[in-house]
């Protein structure tokens, strides 16, 4: 009985070491995919111990963010380039401010939208709005538009 623990024990840790192997070629292939994108990388059939080592390696740096989604029994980790749509938004709305042209931009997740929605509220004279449903939702990033006061204040002050 004592030997059969023992080995069940040894082949825990021999499983444990293999895993290791294998988050950190995971690791690797995440970092890769998301050195110049956009979208997230979604990861399945992962283990308990394995998202738990993901979701911990990413913890610390501030371009990525991990999400574990769960659908019935199986659960989806998914890794945000969350630097990466900062970058992209800022470009976009700069572009935005020279031309004065709105950009609308699609295919993006609810978790992507609500990023560069918070990100962009901060940038003067830009505002974002979502509209669509389902898998048609869209972002537009658009010039802040001023709105009726600014108007009346400028007739009160006759400068124009």
């Amino acid at each position: 009985m004592e030997n059969k623990t023992k080995l069940q024990e040894t082949n825990k840790r021999f499983r444990r070491y293999q895993d290791i192997g294998k988050i950190d070629r995971i690791l690797i292939d995440i970092q890769k995919q998301l050195r110049e994108s956009y979208y997230p990388v979604s990861l399945e059939d992962l283990t308990a111990y394995e998202r738990k080592r993901i979701h911990s390696f990413f913890d610390n740096k501030p371009e990525f963010q991990t999400k574990t989604y769960r659908n019935e029994n199986n659960f989806v980790l998914k890794v945000f380039p969350i630097g990466n749509l900062k970058k992209m938004a800022e470009e976009k709305a700069q572009h935005v401010l020279k031309s004065g042209e709105s950009i609308v931009l699609t295919n993006l997740g609810n978790y992507e939208r609500f990023i560069i929605h918070d990100h962009l509220k901060m940038f003067e004279g830009i505002e974002t709005a979502s509209s669509g449903e389902g898998n048609n939702r869209k972002l537009e990033i658009k010039q802040k538009q001023f709105g009726r006061t600014l108007k009346k204040i400028i007739k009160k002050i006759k400068i124009f």
